[in-house]
C-alpha cells in the first residue's frame, strides 16, 4: 500500500522538476543555441580543411555528423546538475520523500530535449551540407533519436560524478567518452550501412537496447554519484 500511495506523488514530483527544468533552459536560450551552433561551425569548416570534393565528403560524412552530435551533446551536460548544485535545490531533490530515479530522469530527458533531439533535428542539413548518400537519412535520423538519448544518459554519469568539482567539464569528457564509443560506433555503422544500401536493422537494434539499458541503469547510477557528492 505504501509503494502504491508512493507512485501519484512520484509521478507529479517528475512532472514538476520536467516543467521547472524546462522553463530554466528556455529562458537559458544559450543552452539550446550553443549545441547548434557548434554542429553547424564544425561541419561548414570541415570541408575547408579536407577539401571541397563530394566524394571524401560524401565518404566521412556518416561518421563526422554522428562525432559532431556526440560532441554537441557533451557540451551542455556538465550543467545537467551544476546550477542547482550551486544553490542548494539538488541537496533538496535528494532530501525529498520521492524516489530520486525519477527526478533524475525529468532532469535528463530536459537535456536531451534541449541538446541530443534538437541536434537530431538539424542533422539532415547537416548531412546535406557533407554530401550524404540518400540511403542515409532515415538511418541517420533513426540513429540519432535512440543514439541521443543515451548519450544524455551517460553524459549525466560524468555531470553527477564531477558536480561539486570548480572544473569539471574537462573530466566529465574523460570519464563518458570511452562510454560513448559504442554507441559512436553503431550509430555509424547504421548510416554507413543505409549508404551502401545494406541493412542496418542491426546496428539500430543494438542501439535501441543501448538505450534500454542507459534508461533503466543510469539513473541509478546518477542518484548515487549525487548522493556521495553530498555526503562530502
Amino acid at each position: 500500500m505504501l509503494a502504491e500511495e508512493q507512485i501519484p506523488g512520484a509521478l507529479q514530483a517528475c512532472r514538476g522538476t520536467f516543467k521547472r527544468d524546462l522553463l530554466l533552459a528556455m529562458r537559458r536560450s544559450g543552452d539550446i543555441v550553443n549545441p547548434l551552433v557548434f554542429a553547424l561551425i564544425v561541419v561548414t569548416l570541415f570541408p575547408l580543411g579536407i577539401g571541397p570534393e563530394k566524394s571524401t565528403l560524401t565518404a566521412i560524412a556518416p561518421g563526422l555528423v554522428w562525432v559532431v552530435a556526440l560532441l554537441a551533446c557533451l557540451l551542455s551536460v556538465d550543467r545537467v546538475f551544476r546550477d542547482d548544485y550551486l544553490d542548494g535545490t539538488l541537496q533538496q531533490m535528494l532530501l525529498s520523500p520521492q524516489p530520486s530515479y525519477f527526478l533524475v530522469l525529468a532532469k535528463v530527458t530536459v537535456h536531451w530535449l534541449v541538446s541530443g533531439l534538437a541536434v537530431t533535428l538539424v542533422a539532415p542539413l547537416l548531412a546535406l551540407m557533407l554530401s550524404l548518400a540518400g540511403g542515409g537519412y532515415l538511418p541517420l535520423l533513426v540513429s540519432l533519436l535512440l543514439g541521443t538519448v543515451s548519450l544524455s544518459m551517460i553524459g549525466a554519469i560524468g555531470a553527477a560524478l564531477t558536480v561539486g568539482l570548480k572544473r569539471g567539464g574537462v573530466l566529465v569528457a574523460l570519464i563518458v567518452l570511452p562510454l560513448y564509443v559504442p554507441v559512436l560506433i553503431f550509430g555509424a555503422g547504421a548510416v554507413e550501412a543505409g549508404c551502401q544500401g545494406l541493412p542496418y536493422s542491426g546496428h539500430l537494434a543494438i542501439l535501441a537496447a543501448l538505450t534500454l539499458m542507459a534508461l533503466v541503469l543510469a539513473p541509478l547510477a546518477i542518484g548515487g554519484a549525487l548522493r556521495i557528492n553530498m555526503d562530502d
